[in-house]
């Protein structure tokens, strides 16, 4: 603990280094409120936290601080799918019209899970016009989506879904397991939240905008996935917006609970609680390539495993072995199967990163000095 700097929390033995990188953050100005996490092996070795909830700084920042991690949340989401893959309720390699016979409309039959979750089913978002509340009505949306045609010839290249691949997810899920996402992660009890109650916003970080807009691909995808006015919700109230099941953007979580419920991945799909919920042989799936080279929304050079990034960019550390999802402004998750580690960082001082903020490109630095 660094007491000059009110770091709580714990390292253990041989990760001394992650307090130090996480104390430089706040030294360089680049903090208001933040919490780095980290499992190995089934136990928690980095747990640490400090600054501020509110602008004004007078709210201590606690482990009980929920935080909005936007599109961090999607490797939640890809966890849960990999225990639904091996539970036997879906199948990467199944067409998701199997399930939900409305999605095959518009030449979409053959689109597998393992395409939509590598971004590559070529529904990114709307290209025309949609009332920006709707994006709180998940039935809504759902439908638009099985109606509407391929922006891509799907399976040619991957085009990141910033908003749709949630709902996509959350329906088939909804259908072969009978719960939503937001009501899965309820049933396991982890401090990740979509879909919140009242006790819960309030819980809530307050989290500026960030100083600038990130930087985009300009292509004529990036626009409908990001840029449109109806790109995401609007015109709803913050209460309603938080309240709504948006897996891919909407879900808030301590940086525990994301290193927690991702760990399964990491750990040959044993759970921080000792339970196998993935077989090894789906955590393989889960982490195949799916495709690689220049996304079509996103300004990088990726490959897509079946809902996390390869990390080919260094955006998760130094390990080739890692795989992770950030969050826009900042927010990142972790795994690496090789060393059976995860970790997650989660802050409210957003940048304008889209993924691989030099913060938590740090922490994960830091962590690989020990491990």
């Amino acid at each position: 603990m660094k007491d000059a700097l009110h770091i709580n929390g714990f390292a253990a033995p041989g990760l001394e280094s992650v307090i130090d990188a996480f104390a430089l953050n706040f030294d360089r100005g680049d903090e208001l409120g933040a919490r780095f996490s980290a499992y190995r092996s089934g136990e928690l070795v980095v747990d640490i936290w400090s600054g501020f909830v509110d602008r004004d700084k007078s709210v201590p920042w606690s482990d009980k601080t929920l935080t909005g991690v936007f599109s961090s949340g999607k490797a939640a989401m890809a966890t849960l799918a990999a225990e639904a893959v091996s539970a036997g309720r879906l199948d990467y390699d199944r067409p998701i019209a199997d399930l939900w016979p409305e999605f095959a409309a518009a030449g979409k039959g053959e689109i597998t899970l393992a395409m939509a979750l590598s971004h590559q089913a070529g529904l990114c978002g709307f290209p025309d016009e949609i009332p920006p509340e709707e994006w709180i009505d998940h039935d809504a949306i759902a439908a638009r989506l099985a109606a509407m045609a391929p922006l891509w010839p799907p399976g040619s290249a991957s085009g990141y879904h910033p908003q749709t691949i949630g709902f996509i997810v959350n329906e088939i899920y909804r259908r072969a397991t009978g719960e939503t996402i937001g009501a899965a992660l309820r049933r396991k009890g982890f401090d990740i939240h979509c879909g919140m109650t009242a006790d819960e916003i309030v819980r809530v970080a307050y989290m500026p905008k960030p100083p600038s807009a990130p930087v985009h691909r300009d292509s004529a995808f990036t626009k409908i996935a990001f840029l449109k006015p109806w790109s995401a919700a609007g015109k709803v109230a913050r209460e309603d917006w938080m309240a709504a099941e948006i897996p891919a953007s909407n879900m808030h979580a301590t940086a525990e609970a994301l290193a927690a419920v991702t760990h399964p991945l990491a750990n040959q799909g044993v759970d921080v609680a000792g339970a196998r919920v993935i077989d090894p042989e789906i955590v393989d799936a889960a982490l195949k390539s799916r495709i690689s080279g220049e996304d079509l929304v996103l300004p990088f050079e990726l490959t897509w495993a079946a809902g996390l990034m390869k990390n080919t960019n260094g955006h998760f550390g130094p390990s080739p072995t890692a795989f992770g999802h950030a969050g826009f402004g900042g927010s990142a998750v972790m795994v690496d199967p090789a060393k059976k580690i995860s970790a997650a960082y989660v802050m409210n001082k957003m940048s304008p990163s889209l993924s691989g903020d030099p913060r938590a490109v740090a922490l994960f630095a830091a962590l690989y000095e020990g491990v």
